[in-house]
């Protein structure tokens, strides 16, 4: 598909979820792009690593199940850090960093989709969140100064981005030196079939736009990063067979863990 078609295509379907909080980004009712109620969000936040603690400090509206993992639970957020969470949806792990860095730190949430952020914006006013902010814009031309952050978080987004590499040199560039990534994403395991590949549903439900880990590894270093680690958990293909069941599509990806440093001035 071509880049401008598949943007409009993505920012559209993820435009509806924020708008009417249901699964219609995707035919499957449980699949990446969000389930249909509050309840099975949570429940598929809790087989993703979020404690009930973390679903309870969030703002009604903000947790809408649309990640494969739980990047807080690898970041290591202290007090006083500046944070990026690039797709940041309806806000979920923006107030939950924000919990972590605490009012000294600073957390900037970056989406592509008007009515995500209006989503965020209003989610922001009812946790009273006063360290956050949300900016629009593509994760490939992120509206953000050279060296602002100490990390970068991000939960299964950037495999719905048609330019890749270009996502991981710009989160290098806005990382000070000796930032770090912690993402979590959905990775190839084995080729999809022709049918799949195509599926538009598929593309917007995390699952075609997958790279091998390979290359997540490749253009990690390419872009200039050290401490490259790109783990896949074999555990989570119960959760995406559900996305699509019946399918076989948890035979073909797989939710990773990616983590990588930028290198600190010497």
């Amino acid at each position: 598909m071509e880049t401008t078609a598949l943007k409009t295509l993505v920012r559209e379907r993820y435009g509806s979820i924020a708008t009417a909080d249901t699964a219609s980004c995707c035919a499957p009712a449980a699949s990446c792009c969000g389930p249909s109620t509050a309840s099975a969000a949570a429940d598929k936040a809790q087989r993703m690593g979020y404690s009930a603690d973390e679903l309870a400090a969030v703002p009604e509206g903000a947790n809408l199940g649309l990640g494969c993992g739980n990047p807080q639970a690898i970041a290591a957020l202290r007090p006083g850090e500046t944070v990026i969470d690039l797709g940041s949806g309806a806000g979920f792990d923006c107030f939950l960093a924000a919990r972590q860095v605490g009012p000294a730190g600073h957390v900037i949430g970056v989406d592509m989709t008007h009515e995500m952020l209006a989503k965020a914006r209003t989610n922001a006013g009812k946790n009273g969140a006063t360290n956050v902010e949300f900016r629009l814009g593509e994760l490939e031309h992120l509206p953000v100064a050279d060296n602002t952050a100490d990390v970068i978080l991000s939960n299964c987004v950037i495999n719905l981005v048609p330019d890749k590499a270009q996502v991981f040199r710009e989160a290098f560039r806005v990382l000070k030196p000796g930032g770090r990534l912690a993402i979590s994403d959905v990775v190839s395991i084995a080729p999809l079939s022709d049918a799949l590949q195509k599926d538009a549903d598929m593309l917007c439900g995390c699952v075609s736009g997958a790279a091998p880990a390979g290359r997540v590894e490749a253009w990690l270093a390419d872009a200039g990063f050290e401490a490259i680690l790109v783990s896949v958990k074999p555990e989570s293909r119960a959760l995406i067979a559900s996305w699509a069941p019946g399918s076989g599509i948890e035979d073909c990806v797989a939710s990773a863990v990616i983590e990588a440093r930028k290198p600190a001035e010497r």
